[in-house]
């Protein structure tokens, strides 16, 4: 079974009766972090548990060391994920406004935990469930509990420490998910140091969807990371953007493209700008 699926809209509305079943809300904004929260409040996908990035998705920020969004405690993970159901054997869907992105954070906290069959993005996001005629609802699910047990993988992170020797190794093709005037470092709307990891290439995460919220066809992802790959071969990959979510969208869509699951730098920039030794490129 492939690590990264998507589901359409209306094949959600036919299996929301399955009872193994887990479906969590991913919406945010990190212009306003109880957006999420209100939305979900306001109407979601009948069954849909909230997941909220800070405070689910997330672990605490140490400042001067940690990124915005460092990766959550896995115990205290595993504990949530138990407490919405999640089984072994649970299908689960992942949805936020479409671009997919915070949906993209939760897909990979979960391979990343082990769970990494029957989990599936939303196509297109709630926005897509809205056109199919799907139906809201303010209901809040019930849980009975679920048995999913798992351990993180070390195998799928790259520390800083790790990166910094690499910038020079010629193999290495580290992909900044972030638009291309933050990444040139022509504006920074969220963290104090404009730039970019030196050697890194611009791979957009909204190019990652065609012009509806869709994602591309697996042949099209293709073509567009072997761009970006060059001659290097896919081992190295590394993937980051502004705080280790948007570089997870690129993650999934390499994965819907048949490379396989490479390691992420989840600090990514606004780890990295912690430490001024670490060089920082702008520009091209």
């Amino acid at each position: 079974m492939p690590l990264a699926q998507l589901i359409s809209a209306s094949q959600l509305q036919q299996r929301l009766a399955q009872p193994n079943l887990l479906i969590l809300d991913c919406r945010f904004a990190l212009d306003d972090q109880a957006y999420g929260q209100r939305s979900y409040g306001e109407g979601h996908i009948p069954g849909a548990h909230f997941a909220d990035l800070e405070r689910d998705l997330s672990g605490p920020i140490h400042k001067g060391r940690t990124g915005r969004h460092p990766l959550p405690d896995a115990k205290q993970l595993l504990q949530r994920l138990r407490a919405w159901g999640l089984n072994h054997g649970s299908e689960v869907v992942l949805y936020d406004d479409g671009p997919g992105a915070f949906a993209a954070r939760a897909w990979w906290l979960l391979a990343w935990l082990g769970k990494r069959e029957g989990v599936y993005l939303l196509d297109g996001g709630l926005k897509a469930w809205r056109k199919a005629g799907g139906e809201l609802t303010h209901e809040l699910p019930t849980a009975q509990g679920g048995d999913f047990s798992g351990s993180p993988d070390a195998s799928l992170l790259v520390s800083a420490e790790q990166l910094q020797p690499r910038l020079n190794d010629p193999q290495l093709c580290l992909l900044d998910a972030r638009a291309l005037p933050r990444f040139k470092g022509e504006v920074e709307p969220l963290d104090p140091v404009a730039g970019h990891i030196p050697g890194a290439q611009c791979a957009v995460f909204t190019d990652n969807l065609d012009s509806d919220g869709h994602f591309l066809a697996a042949a099209q992802l293709r073509q567009r990371f072997a761009a970006q790959l060059a001659e290097r071969p896919a081992s190295g990959l590394v993937a980051y953007c502004g705080s280790g979510v948007t570089a997870c969208h690129n993650l999934f869509a390499l994965c819907l493209a048949g490379y396989p699951l490479v390691p992420l730098y989840a600090g990514s920039w606004s780890e990295w700008i912690t430490d001024p030794r670490r060089p920082v490129a702008t520009g091209d």
